[in-house]
C-alpha cells in the first residue's frame, strides 16, 4: 500500500472515532508530516484525497476543515434488524458522490459518443485501462481478450450456453456453490454435476478422475472468499487446477468477484498459473462499487474469444457507466475505495469470530479458522432443524440463509448449515447477532 494510503485511511479512522468533529479545522500540512512521518508532499496527497472524496474541504490561506463525521451508519435492513443473510455492499459506503463525478467527467469527455450503440465488446478505452488495472490482481491479458457484459451472470449464461472446442457440453461445479448459477442451470435443462469442496479444500484426486472422464467442457469455481464457504484455496490446489485443466483439456471459469477483497500475493487467481490458456477470468465490479453498476469483465483464451461474442451478440451495457468506470478507475478512487471497504469487512469478520469465542463456548457451530471476504460458513449438529432455526431467527429479527439452497437439487452430500454475511451487519450488532443464533443452535432450530 503507498504510503499516502495509509495516511488516509489512518485519517479516515481518526474521524470515525470522533477524534475531528465537522467543521473543526485539520492540522496543518507540516503539523500532519511530522506527525505521521512523511514528506509534505504525501499529507498534501491524502489531504487532496480526503477533498476530493467529500470528507473535508479547504478554504486559501486558511487550511483545511472537515465536512462531515463518517461513522458506520447502521444496516440496511431495517429499524432492528441483524441482517447475516444479504450478500449485497453496505448501502452506507457506496461511494455516490464520488461515482457521480465521474459520470459528469465522463459525459464531458465523451459527450455524445456515449449515446451511440458502441462496440459489443466493450468501451475500447475502458479495456485498455482494465489491462493494467487486472495486471495488480496477477490477470496478464491483451484488451482485445477482454469483453465488457452487464454483470458476470450474464458470462455465466454465456459460457454455459456456447459450445466449447472439445465438444463436451457437461459442466461442472462445486458443492456447495453459487446458489444463483445452479438455479440458472437446472432451469435451462443444462447437463451439470456437482464436486465436493469444504473448508478443508478440494479432493484433487477426485477432480482429476472427474476431469480425465472426458465429460466435461468447463469447471465453475470461485479459488477465492467462495461463496458461501468465505474460504480460499492454498496456493498448491489453485497450481493443480490449472495443471489439470490442461492435461484434460477442461476450461477453468475463475469466479473472481471478490478479487478486491485480496490480503496479498498469496491469493493469486488460477489465472497467474495457466501455462495452456484453459483459465476464463471473471471480475466483477458490484461488490466494489454497486450492484445497480451492472458491469463485469471476462478474459477469455483465443480460441472462445468468436464464439463468446456470437453468443453475446450485442450491445447491451451503459456506454455513460463504463466511461464512468473508466474514469473512477484512472483517477485513483477505485483503489481507495478498495482499502476502505477490504479494512471495513476485516473488522467485522474478526468481530464474529470474537463474538464466537464468547458465546459458542460449547462448541455446536463449527466455523472455518480462515473465512474472509464477507461470508462465513456456519456448521451446525445434525439435530438441527434448519427450517425451524430460520424463522425463529427471523422472529428475533436475524437474518439469516440456509446452506440447502447452495447445493444441486439432486447433490446427496450435503452438510448442514447456515451462510453468515457481515456485508450489511453493522459492527456494532455483530456480538448481539452471534449470540442469538448460539441460542437458537442450541435449542435444536425451535423444536
Amino acid at each position: 500500500m503507498k504510503k499516502y494510503h495509509e495516511v488516509v485511511l489512518e485519517m479516515e479512522k481518526r474521524m470515525k472515532e470522533g477524534q475531528h468533529r465537522p467543521g473543526e479545522k485539520l492540522p496543518s500540512v507540516r503539523s500532519a508530516a511530522a506527525s505521521y512521518g512523511c514528506s509534505v508532499s504525501t499529507i498534501l496527497r491524502a489531504y487532496g484525497e480526503l477533498e476530493r472524496t467529500h470528507l473535508i474541504y479547504s478554504i486559501p490561506q486558511s487550511g483545511y476543515y472537515m465536512v462531515e463525521k463518517t461513522e458506520e451508519a447502521g444496516p440496511a435492513g431495517g429499524s432492528g434488524t441483524i441482517d447475516f443473510a444479504s450478500a449485497s455492499p453496505d448501502l452506507n459506503v457506496f461511494p455516490y458522490l464520488d461515482f457521480q463525478h465521474c459520470l459528469n467527467k465522463a459525459i464531458d469527455q465523451y459527450k455524445y459518443n456515449l449515446f451511440t450503440y458502441g462496440d459489443a465488446q466493450g468501451l475500447d478505452s475502458l479495456r485498455r485501462t482494465l489491462v493494467s488495472h487486472l495486471a495488480e490482481y496477477q490477470v496478464f491479458a491483451k484488451a482485445e481478450r477482454i469483453i465488457i457484459t452487464s454483470g458476470i451472470q450474464q458470462a455465466l449464461e454465456i459460457l454455459a450456453r456456447m459450445p466449447f472446442p472439445s465438444g463436451r457440453t457437461e459442466i461442472l461445479v462445486e458443492q456447495p456453490g453459487y446458489d444463483i448459477y445452479l438455479r440458472y442451470l437446472e432451469a435451462e435443462g443444462l447437463p451439470v454435476s456437482g464436486i465436493g469442496r469444504s473448508a478443508a479444500g478440494i479432493n484433487l484426486r477426485e477432480l482429476e478422475e472427474r476431469f480425465a472422464s472426458g465429460r466435461f467442457k468447463l469447471f465453475y469455481t470461485m479459488p477465492r472468499y467462495h461463496n458461501p464457504l468465505g474460504t480460499s484455496y492454498s496456493t498448491a490446489e489453485r497450481q493443480a487446477i490449472a495443471r489439470l485443466a490442461g492435461k484434460y483439456d477442461v476450461y477453468i471459469v475463475e469466479d473472481d468477484y471478490m478479487a478486491d477483497l485480496g490480503a496479498g500475493r498469496q491469493f493469486d487467481p488460477v489465472y497467474a498459473y495457466d501455462q495452456t490458456s484453459h483459465v476464463i477470468y471473471l471480475k466483477s465490479f458490484s461488490k466494489i462499487i454497486f450492484p445497480g453498476l451492472r458491469l463485469g469483465a471476462v478474459v477469455l483464451p483465443e480460441p472462445l474469444l468468436e464464439t463468446f461474442r456470437a453468443y453475446k451478440g450485442y450491445t447491451d451495457t451503459s456506454l455513460l457507466s463504463q466511461a464512468a468506470l473508466e474514469v473512477y478507475i484512472k483517477n485513483g478512487m477505485y483503489e481507495h475505495h478498495r482499502h476502505k471497504i477490504k479494512a471495513m469487512y476485516a473488522k467485522r469478520i474478526q468481530a464474529v469470530y470474537e463474538a464466537l469465542r464468547r458465546h459458542n463456548t460449547e462448541g455446536l457451530i463449527e466455523a472455518s479458522a480462515e473465512s474472509s471476504g464477507v461470508y462465513m460458513q456456519f456448521k451446525l449438529p445434525v439435530t438441527v432443524n434448519l427450517e425451524r432455526l430460520v424463522k425463529r431467527l427471523g422472529e428475533r429479527k436475524i437474518c439469516i440463509v440456509s446452506g440447502n439452497g447452495f447445493y444441486l437439487s439432486d447433490y446427496r452430500n450435503r452438510d448442514k448449515f447456515i451462510r453468515i454475511s457481515i456485508s450489511r451487519a453493522g459492527l456494532d450488532q455483530i456480538d448481539e447477532g452471534i449470540r442469538g443464533i448460539v441460542q437458537e443452535v442450541k435449542r435444536g432450530g425451535g423444536w
